[in-house]
């Protein structure tokens, strides 16, 4: 494993929050959330606990695909406000005990960006992949010139999303496109990665969420020259910046993170398995569905069906192959995945999710909202390029963050905010859930407080599984029993020699003779005696 700085101390104790700029909170009343709106809640994010926000893109764009179509790394778009604004919210949350990391698309550009521009009109620049037409038309996969180059361009995702060319693994005389990683063009794009981190770094932001981390070189099995890419620059960073952290979208930590980031994230793809430790936990059926998945029964649902094994096999693989270089982080959700209270799964159910996420020895990331228990909004429209297909529209997980009983649910003063905001009349909100220290908000706040002044129930603090069914039991640090019961039905395991004490959080979970009894979505945190 390749020799990095050790990880910034503050990382061990993260709690990341993921906030959607556009739908967190609108402060000027245009319908679209922005970086004052955020400013104006960060006490909400203090009282919470957290320490660590995330922020989707939120460079200048055309917004084709919601901002993940940079047309310039180095200014924010304007319905977000200034560079100024978003240095002022950095400073802010920084008083607040909360860094800021920004979302980094290192793999393709928007078709606007002067780069592409530049290059759709000039054959001699290789910034971006560009192959001739042949007689029997365009290589695979391949998108027309817009300009006067000939030829047609390779894309990362949608065809408005050019791929930046950081080289091919294999070069093959028959695609003289195929340019190896030590080229110019691939080599003028590892230099501007390090030119847009370090600016947006000097201005305070503590790091980086990096989009498709594992796409850059092409024809790539086993991600080897990827993730030489990024060894190089972790080194860099190490050198420059060594208190700013990566995060990668790429699903596979202990390939990710040996290669140089510091966090990975489970997600509901990546890996060999794609993405199966993170859908086998919450992934339902609904909300968002690809139609390659096979069916599964996910753990956390009242049918009792699911299993956490796939979970802890894969958590297993990856901390054994990390040790202690890095850190896997599970998320509640994401704006690619459904909500955890989407379809069948309701608010009572997701108390014990919670339970198991922030008592697990994985980073946690709250996807903004889900703290409240915010709903996956069925049947949106096609929003920023939302929809992904028949069963996978992400728009549901986007909607606009519930504040209050107010219009449009205190996000938004516009009669035409940037999504509907869920019409259900029962809607949870912040306001009301702040007010009932019996709600979701409130424990979440609870657990998150445990967790941050108990080590053993961070991601250093061992881990003994003594059950891995329902109810899933598990001892942290030797020294806290926790006790999960996803389904509707009640369900019990013997303890063995282990003798819970004083319960710190619990909720339909009793001990009695040595065996602990978990009623339908009970949880239980206690302390264990001797």
């Amino acid at each position: 494993m390749t020799s990095f700085r050790p990880a910034p101390a503050w990382l061990a104790d993260a709690v990341f929050y993921q906030i959607y700029p556009q739908s967190f909170a609108d402060s000027n009343g245009d319908g679209i959330g922005d970086f004052d709106g955020i400013a104006e809640h960060l006490d909400h994010l203090a009282w919470l606990g957290v320490n660590a926000v995330w922020l989707n893109p939120c460079f200048a764009s055309p917004f084709g695909d919601a901002g993940y179509d940079v047309a310039d790394y180095l200014a924010v778009a304007p319905r977000y406000g200034s560079n100024d604004d978003l240095a002022k919210l950095v400073d802010h949350a920084g008083r607040s005990g909360i860094r800021v990391l920004l979302d980094l698309v290192a793999g393709h550009t928007s078709d606007e960006h002067p780069w592409f521009k530049e290059s759709a009109n000039n054959p001699g620049d290789h910034r971006y992949i560009w192959a001739p037409e042949g007689p029997a038309g365009r290589p695979d996969g391949f998108v027309a010139s817009p300009g006067s180059r000939p030829g047609a361009y390779l894309p990362n995702f949608f065809d408005f999303q050019p791929a930046l060319n950081f080289g091919y693994a294999h070069e093959n005389p028959a695609e003289p496109w195929r340019q190896p990683v030590d080229a110019e063009g691939p080599r003028a794009n590892r230099e501007a990665l390090r030119t847009i981190m370090d600016h947006w770094l000097r201005l305070g932001l503590a790091g980086f969420r990096v989009d498709m981390a594992s796409s850059l070189v092409k024809d790539d099995p086993g991600k080897a020259e990827t993730s030489k890419l990024w060894t190089e620059l972790r080194h860099w960073l190490d050198r420059t910046h060594p208190d700013a952290v990566l995060l990668s979208e790429w699903g596979e930590p202990e390939v990710s993170v040996p290669a140089g980031f510091h966090t990975d994230f489970f997600l509901q793809f990546g890996g060999p398995t794609d993405g199966l430790a993170l859908r086998s936990l919450w992934s339902n059926g609904t909300g968002t569905v690809d139609l390659d998945w096979d069916p599964l029964d996910c753990f956390f649902d009242p049918s009792g069906r699911g299993s956490p094994r796939p979970f802890l096999e894969a958590w297993q693989q990856a901390s054994a192959a990390l040790g202690d270089s890095g850190f896997v982080s599970l998320p509640t959700a994401n704006h690619d995945f459904s909500r955890l209270n989407c379809g069948p799964r309701t608010a009572e159910q997701l108390p014990a999710a919670f339970a198991f996420q922030l008592t697990w020895p994985t980073l946690p990331a709250i996807y903004y909202g889900d703290e409240i228990g915010m709903r996956y909004v069925p049947d949106l429209p096609d929003t920023e390029g939302s929809v992904l297909g028949p069963r996978y529209n992400r728009a549901g997980s986007r909607t606009p963050m519930q504040w209050d009983d107010t219009p449009n649910a205190g996000f938004s003063t516009s009669d035409h905010p940037y999504l509907p905001v869920d019409p259900a009349p029962d809607r949870p909100t912040v306001a009301a859930q702040r007010a009932d220290e019996r709600s979701l908000l409130h424990l979440v706040r609870r657990l998150i407080a445990l967790r941050t002044t108990t080590p053993e129930l961070g991601p250093g603090g061992s881990v003994e599984v003594l059950h891995a069914g329902y109810p899933f039991v598990y001892v942290r640090g030797g020294r806290y029993l926790v006790v999960v019961n996803p389904q509707q039905g009640q369900a019990s395991h013997p303890l063995g020699g282990i003798r819970p004490g004083r319960a710190l959080e619990a909720s339909g979970v009793e001990i009695d003779g040595g065996t602990v009894t978990a009623q339908g979505f009970g949880y239980g945190i206690f302390e264990v005696d001797g």
